[in-house]
């Protein structure tokens, strides 16, 4: 397995433990939120919450950029649902693990009222975790905490790929 996307809800950390989960494996970052077509991001800027259709063509380039990714490859995506994650799959041509960044709505509400710049308001957290349906027992995926230092929550990630999910280092 040398592809991933690190998933979650908005504001759970993915940009930040993504890069440093990619930098310690030696495996391209790449953040989903610059795959997604500008007018979604206006919507989501506006206050409001993407529909399958916008999302389609999304994760359609989020499965694409793995499936090319020349190595090994792990990109920020909220996958929040199984049909999402089905699309990324397809799209990537084959297996795909899942790292799982999950935390209460209070943290992340929090890390997310602290951040600045980014389009995803607060207002659209709560459609997010109505919408995240966990990881199925036939997914091949890991669920990490987000309630410690991200050095701790990157190195419970990592020993998530390479134990639960095959990821080999040998293979990078």
């Amino acid at each position: 397995m040398r592809r991933a996307v690190v998933m979650g809800v908005a504001g759970c950390g993915k940009s930040l433990v993504g890069a440093a989960l990619a930098s310690r494996l030696g495996a391209l970052w790449r953040d989903g939120d610059d795959l997604h077509p500008a007018e979604s991001i206006a919507k989501m800027a506006r206050g409001e919450p993407l529909t399958d259709a916008d999302r389609a063509p999304w994760l359609a380039r989020v499965g694409e950029a793995l499936r090319d990714a020349d190595g090994p490859a792990l990109i920020g995506c909220s996958a929040l649902t199984r049909r999402y994650r089905d699309a990324i799959r397809a799209a990537a041509g084959g297996a795909v693990a899942f790292v799982h960044l999950s935390g209460s709505r209070e943290l992340i509400a929090g890390r997310m009222a602290a951040r600045k710049g980014h389009f995803m308001p607060l207002s659209l957290l709560d459609s997010q975790f109505a919408a995240l349906e966990p990881l199925a027992a036939d997914e091949t995926g890991v669920v990490v905490e987000i309630d410690a230092a991200p050095a701790a929550v990157t190195a419970a990630a990592l020993k998530g790929l390479r134990e639960g999910c095959g990821w080999t280092d040998a293979a990078c």
